[in-house]
């Protein structure tokens, strides 16, 4: 996670260049201030990993321990959450995902700092990040809109370390999917968690 201190740095220089007047939403996130920008530029990390995703999704890129790139698991397990609510989904894909392995990016990678598509994440296991991207990318795949969701990058105070968690807007309610909290709960209910910035495929947030 020592990526995450050069990479918050580096957003507080560009803020003023990179912020628009509006936020997204009514509902803040863990009641912060944020701004928004649609430059995604800053963030190589999470774009890198998105044109991946679709290399691998649409057969461009194949895992080397996955020649067809068909995780036949995980797609059973989505088509099997089909017709639950949308809450019971992000309940079972939290539980379902939270299950895999907590691995650190140096161990896994040979860096600091490695955010993983799911296909990479469901194969070699993952940290925080990696877990909210995959819960992400699952719910996405169920038809949740990426507009109402974020990858969180934020400063859990308890810990005095950085993590990252999903968040989701579901009738005009946060719910975070953590790998912390087997539970799924509203951003309201989680007091020592301080979001720095948050992030989906069209803009990015700073958090005050």
């Amino acid at each position: 996670m020592h990526s995450y201190i050069r990479t918050v740095f580096f957003v507080s220089i560009c803020l003023a260049s990179l912020a628009l007047p509006e936020a997204l939403y009514a509902e803040r996130l863990f009641d912060s201030h944020e701004r928004r920008s649609t430059r995604l530029k800053s963030f190589p990390k999470w774009t890198g990993m998105l044109k991946k995703y679709d290399n691998e999704v649409t057969g461009k890129e194949c895992s080397p321990s996955n020649q067809k790139c068909l995780l036949k698991k995980w797609n059973s397990f989505l088509s099997s959450l089909q017709t639950a609510s949308p809450l019971q989904q992000m309940k079972e894909i939290n539980h379902y995902l939270n299950q895999t392995p907590y691995i650190i990016d140096q161990i896994n990678w040979g860096v600091p700092d490695y955010w993983a598509t799911p296909y990479q994440f469901y194969i070699k296991n993952g940290d925080c990040e990696d877990y909210a991207i995959a819960k992400y990318m699952s719910l996405k795949a169920l038809g949740f809109n990426p507009r109402e969701m974020r990858v969180v990058v934020l400063m859990d105070n308890n810990l005095n370390i950085h993590h990252s968690v999903l968040a989701v807007w579901l009738n005009e309610r946060i719910y975070i999917l953590d790998n912390q909290i087997q539970q799924v709960v509203e951003d309201k209910k989680i007091h020592h968690y301080k979001p720095i910035y948050s992030i989906n495929e069209k803009h990015w947030w700073r958090h005050r």
